[in-house]
């Protein structure tokens, strides 16, 4: 009796210390948000390191602290969880940035984005994928299958173009930055779409019938996550727009926007498909339509809200890193043999670089053998920095690695800590140098970027709050032939493509969708919003 008593007090007690040391971390881990968001101010100015750069490094010197205080037990105040990474931290990263995408520059590109983004990224896992199975075969690493390798080339296919462009200017270099940008977001999401498609599928034995199943599977993943998102993007829109929320609360259509992004996320992965692909176009069609059906407050809210959350769930994504970088159970398994390590991680390296160069410049040969205007093609410089800023490795490589190769963060085999820290390499490494050269690189081979015309004249709807939330601006998907004039033969559709895609796009939008959705110049009159009660100030001025 009494020594039940005693197992249930020392229990309870137990549990209360895990209590608070998960208050102790959580508090820690704020604190060092706050520290890297106040040192990033300050190296706002002639900076090389950016906020990323800045994050690993405070995440590897907080490691180091806590490994030296625990007595070498541990580095890291949470343990790395791809749950955590994949359900909370990437859904606003991912929605904002097809939120905030200028979108008539997105769309021209639209074909070398995804040429780039999801052909690019399958020779890219091609290529490492072939190359893991010769060099590790050769250095006898243990039991890998078919399935791993594959599995490895979709985990370093994932680029993480965040130094890049923290560095580059959408207004200065429109193209590059969209091409960067674009690219970026389509290359996540294909090396994820295909990373899911690689555990749906047993690879050890391999035969023409599963390999078109395997692309049948990668295809349907990506059309139904795109028009998932595209879906829920319009439910939102024709719901705030028919139901006029701003008449009472501004609150509750932001609060609704806010949670029917969330919500086609978790659809998606509900489903099994690719939750980022679904979040960023959702992200892309509630800029559209539904950000223009909500009142003025609300549009400055949503604009500044999704920044705030992307920008806070990147930190927090690098100070992890950062500090798992040191996780000591891990480098335990790997102490006897560190330079097979080392090799194994300038072997991934180099293939990391080879992968990308086989299909960025033979890419943006033919794009500029399409491309007829001199303004559209990619030249040599811009195809070098196209390449450099795919060549960092960030958090989707580490989690799509610890998803491979751990259970529950934890490892369990000599092979797996060996890939665990290859990765956690790579990423430091391409991370801090890469992005460290990434401005010096740029500044070298563009000396004199200057500002195009046609970008001055562009605005992006939720961009930025000096656009005018209701006036005339040309819309961001406005990009008809001039004077409104359609093609007058097959030869002048077949030079002017995306003009003629944009100009027929741009009737169907104005004749069906804006009026059904919501949009500018489609936007609901909604008695005592601040949007009226601004211009009935402005009427009695006058």
């Amino acid at each position: 009796m009494v020594a039940s008593q005693l197992a249930d007090v020392l229990s309870k007690l137990q549990s209360l210390y895990s209590d608070h040391a998960s208050v102790v971390s959580m508090n820690l881990f704020v604190a060092l948000l706050c520290t890297s968001i106040v040192i990033g101010h300050l190296l706002e100015e002639n900076r090389w390191m950016n906020e990323s750069i800045t994050a690993l490094v405070i995440g590897l010197c907080t490691g180091v602290i806590i490994l030296l205080t625990s007595g070498g037990k541990s580095s890291r105040l949470l343990v790395f969880s791809e749950d955590l990474f994949f359900i909370y931290l990437l859904p606003p990263i991912i929605f904002n940035a097809g939120f905030s995408v200028k979108k008539k520059q997105f769309f021209r590109n639209f074909i070398t984005i995804m040429l780039f983004g999801a052909v690019g990224t399958l020779i890219s896992c091609t290529i490492i994928s072939l190359g893991v199975i010769t060099f590790f075969k050769a250095m006898d690493l243990g039991s890998l299958d078919m399935g791993d390798f594959v599995a490895i080339g979709a985990i370093f296919a994932a680029t993480d173009s965040v130094c890049t462009l923290q560095v580059l200017n959408q207004d200065e270099t429109p193209l590059l930055y969209s091409l960067v940008f674009g690219e970026g977001v389509v290359n996540d999401a294909t090396s994820v779409v295909l990373f899911n498609a690689i555990q749906s599928f047993d690879l050890t034995n391999t035969s023409p019938g599963i390999a078109l199943e395997f692309i049948g599977k990668f295809l349907y993943l990506f059309v139904a996550s795109t028009l998932l998102g595209e879906a829920v993007g319009l439910v939102s829109a024709y719901i705030i727009k028919t139901l006029y929320f701003g008449r009472h609360s501004t609150d509750r259509e932001f609060a609704l926007m806010m949670l029917m992004a969330y919500f086609s996320y978790i659809l998606a992965e509900l489903f099994y498909l690719s939750g980022i692909l679904t979040v960023f176009f959702c992200g892309i069609v509630m800029s559209h339509y539904t950000w223009h059906n909500v009142t003025e407050s609300s549009r400055i809210t949503s604009k500044h809200a999704f920044a705030t959350l992307s920008f806070v769930a990147e930190i927090f994504i690098f100070l992890h890193v950062g500090m798992d970088a040191l996780d000591i159970e891990t480098w335990r398994f790997v102490n006897d043999r560190p330079g097979t390590s080392i090799i194994v991680s300038s072997v991934l390296l180099a293939l990391v670089m080879a992968g990308r160069a086989a299909f960025v410049f033979p890419l943006s040969f033919l794009t500029n053998l399409a491309n007829k205007s001199p303004i559209d093609k990619i030249s040599l410089r811009q195809q070098v920095i196209i390449w450099w800023s795919g060549l960092m490795r960030g958090a989707v490589s580490m989690a799509l690695a610890y998803n491979q190769f751990t259970r529950g963060g934890h490892t369990e085999s000599r092979l797996n800590a060996i890939m665990i820290t290859s990765t956690i390499t790579v990423v430091l490494f391409s991370t801090v140098v890469f992005g460290l050269l990434t401005k010096p690189l740029i500044r070298f081979l563009l000396p004199h970027s200057k500002v195009t015309t046609s970008m001055l004249s562009e605005q992006s709807s939720p961009k930025s709050i000096t656009t005018p939330f209701l006036g005339s601006a040309m819309d961001s998907f406005d990009d008809s032939p001039k004077g409104g004039q359609r093609p007058s033969s097959i030869r002048a559709l077949l030079t002017t493509p995306t003009h003629t895609v944009h100009y027929y796009w741009r009737k169907f939008d104005n004749a069906f969708m804006r009026p059904m959705f919501g949009g500018r110049g489609f936007v609901p009159f909604v008695p005592g919003s601040p949007t009226e009660r601004s211009e009935h100030g402005l009427s009695q001025l006058h």
